[in-house]
């Protein structure tokens, strides 16, 4: 109780003296509070950090009210000020843990689904392993030219044969016969499309194959292809499969 003959201002000079105002008090408890905080999520990994944040920056708010100056104390507008930001950073970090569960959730999805790609065919810009079968692609020319050749290339990039194709057709199919009629030896190919404008060559590219699948492995949040000449090519590139 204050002594009634003190005036008013050694009354509030009293009140200013008797309340705590250690700020070295205060750092001290809120690095005991944080560093108890972190102890007990690591001890329960299921424990949600933000959870743990937010107790933690509670006891510091409260740690700053009880501490704060008499004579000059913190607006009530910086308080609320103070549990916006933190709320908002909080549904930030929840709303980000939120979209990675979901990415590693829509990756081991595709993952799954293109397991049943093996053994199937995939359009792919790469060679191709022959073994007798008719290899089926989709040429694609260049704008403006009014003709255009296969280049049949073996696995030393050597041409082996050229063939003039039909631009009306969309697939073109190579049965792998030489200009005598018989069969070329078995082993990896790679084919481009020559484009022409009046017998001038205007560009040469690679041709887009239907290519057997014989893997699929998945390298972070990539999904690799496997194909029948053992390259790989990323899932997203594919653009067909049959």
């Amino acid at each position: 109780m204050l002594p009634p003959c003190r005036s008013p201002q050694a009354v509030l000079t009293f009140v200013f003296k008797e309340l705590p105002m250690d700020t070295g008090t205060v750092t001290s408890s809120t690095a005991t509070t944080a560093s108890a905080a972190s102890s007990a999520a690591s001890k329960n990994p299921s424990t949600p950090v933000v959870s743990s944040d937010f107790e933690t920056f509670l006891k510091m708010l409260t740690a700053q009210m009880q501490n704060q100056d008499p004579l000059d104390p913190l607006d009530s507008a910086d308080y609320a000020t103070q549990l916006a930001t933190f709320s908002s950073v909080e549904q930030q970090v929840l709303t980000n843990d939120l979209l990675t569960d979901l990415t590693a959730a829509l990756t081991n999805s595709s993952f799954k689904e293109m397991g049943a790609w093996i053994d199937r065919k995939v359009l792919a810009d790469a060679p191709v392993y022959f073994n007798g079968n008719p290899v089926v692609m989709r040429p694609e020319y260049a704008d403006g030219v009014n003709s255009a050749k296969l280049v049949v290339k073996n696995d030393s990039g050597a041409a082996v044969q050229t063939l003039a194709l039909d631009m009306s057709d969309p697939m073109v199919a190579w049965a792998g016969l030489g200009s005598d009629g018989t069969q070329l030896a078995s082993g990896t190919y790679s084919f481009s499309i020559q484009s022409y404008t009046d017998g001038v060559l205007k560009s040469e590219s690679p041709a887009q194959v239907y290519n057997p699948v014989i893997e699929v492995r998945q390298v972070g949040d990539a999904i690799k292809l496997t194909l029948s000449d053992g390259s790989e090519v990323d899932a997203e590139e594919i653009t067909a499969v049959r």
